[in-house]
C-alpha cells in the first residue's frame, strides 16, 4: 500500500495523512479490496480545468478527477482534487469545508472500488457509499 499526497499550485490541505491513509484502506477493505499506490493531486481550479480539458475533453469545472489504474483485486489510481471547487461546493452546500474534503476524498476511492455515480439512481448509491465510509471515520 502507498497513498502519496501532492500540491499544484496551492497549500497542502490540513489532513492527518496516516489517519487518511488508514481510513482509506479500511474503505476499500470494506469493498473487498486492497489498496495499492494511490496519488492524491490537490490543486487550484484552472489546474483541474486543464486537466479535465487535457485527457477527458471535458471544459468545466469539477471536485475531482480519478484515473484508475486498478485490478481486479487492488485499487490503484491518481486523483486530482480542486481544492476551491471542494471549497465552493462546501460553501454552497452548508456543509464543513473538511467534512466535505473527506467526502471528495473518499468519492474517489468508491470509483476505484466500483461505484459509479453517473447513471440512473447511482448517485444515490454514491451518497450512501460515501455516508457510510464518513461514518467509518468518526467512529
Amino acid at each position: 500500500m502507498e497513498i502519496n499526497f501532492m500540491t499544484e499550485g496551492v497549500e497542502m490541505p490540513c489532513i492527518d495523512q496516516a489517519a487518511v491513509s488508514l481510513w482509506i484502506e479500511a474503505v476499500a477493505r470494506n469493498h473487498g479490496k486492497a489498496v495499492g499506490t494511490l496519488t492524491y493531486v490537490f490543486c487550484d481550479d484552472e489546474y483541474i480545468l486543464a486537466t479535465n480539458k487535457q485527457f477527458l475533453g471535458h471544459d468545466y469545472y469539477t471536485d475531482i478527477i480519478t484515473f484508475d489504474y486498478s485490478n481486479s483485486r487492488r485499487i490503484a489510481g491518481d486523483m486530482v482534487i480542486s481544492l476551491e471547487t471542494v471549497r465552493s461546493n462546501a460553501q454552497m452546500l452548508g456543509v464543513d469545508y473538511q467534512s466535505e474534503l473527506l467526502r471528495v476524498i473518499v468519492h474517489g476511492v468508491l470509483h476505484l472500488c466500483g461505484i459509479n455515480d453517473k447513471g440512473p439512481g447511482e448517485r444515490e448509491i454514491m451518497e450512501q457509499h460515501e455516508n457510510e465510509a464518513l461514518a467509518m471515520l468518526q467512529s
